[in-house]
């Protein structure tokens, strides 16, 4: 395997599949067969996954709510999310953990480094749930701080599209996908990986991110095996 230790950043829209809100248990289930190949493998595997699928706080603020609390219940998505998850990883015999940065400690255990990194040590998933415990920061922010706690060898981040392009590939046909790209590059063509604060916390400490298609069966192996799937970035 190219990387020994992953974290995987999900969205919550991810979790949706064909629906418009809430959770697909098919795409749930289908995420977990993913993450089970990788497992066999012997790679260790840490997770952080967002909660839009359920409720956005930068939307809450927009329609007249206070952003903390917007963001709060934000976390809170995600730790459900965190839980959905959990749960479709057991039922494929998987050994999970779920640790939240917010205090819920009758569902989660409460965010320690070295404890989740002897959860990684010993083959269990550790999924990361709350954010980063506070206000005002994505749950991509989330994962690259995680990525960097943890010494994770590089992101996954896991969406819909096959990689970076040079336009949204959805609304412009003629947009060219890269396969490697630099940080610097990133910013100068003004490209959308990751927002700003994680971007750059990613870029200050070397950790390569790789953007790729989560929903094409086997993508996840490939991407673990280093074949060149999706976008890298890196310095």
């Amino acid at each position: 395997m190219q990387y020994k230790r992953i974290l995987l950043k999900l969205s919550g829209e991810a979790l949706m599949g064909e629906r418009q809100y809430g959770i697909d248990p098919n795409r749930l289930k289908e995420y977990a067969e993913e993450i089970h190949k990788i497992v066999e493998k012997g790679v260790e595997v840490a997770i952080v996954i967002g909660g839009g699928n359920i409720f956005r706080g930068l939307a809450g603020a927009s329609n007249g709510m206070d952003r903390v609390q917007g963001d709060h219940m934000g976390m809170l998505a995600t730790v459900i999310n965190g839980l959905a998850l959990q749960s479709a990883l057991e039922d494929e015999g998987i050994e999970t953990r779920l640790q939240s940065a917010i205090k819920i400690n009758e569902v989660a255990e409460p965010f320690i480094r070295r404890r989740a990194m002897r959860h990684l040590e010993k083959g269990r998933v550790v999924i990361f749930g709350g954010g980063t415990g506070n206000p005002y920061f994505t749950t991509d922010s989330a994962a690259v701080l995680r990525a960097i706690e943890i010494d994770a060898d590089v992101i996954l981040k896991g969406t819909r599209v096959d990689g970076i392009y040079s336009a949204d590939p959805e609304k412009h046909k003629d947009a060219t996908k890269f396969d490697f790209i630099s940080f610097e590059d990133v910013i100068k063509k003004g490209l959308k990986v990751m927002d700003t604060t994680a971007f750059t916390l990613s870029q200050e400490n070397n950790l390569p991110i790789i953007v790729f298609d989560m929903n094409k069966e086997g993508n996840l192996l490939k991407v673990v095996s280093g074949e060149n799937i999706g976008t890298k970035v890196n310095l």
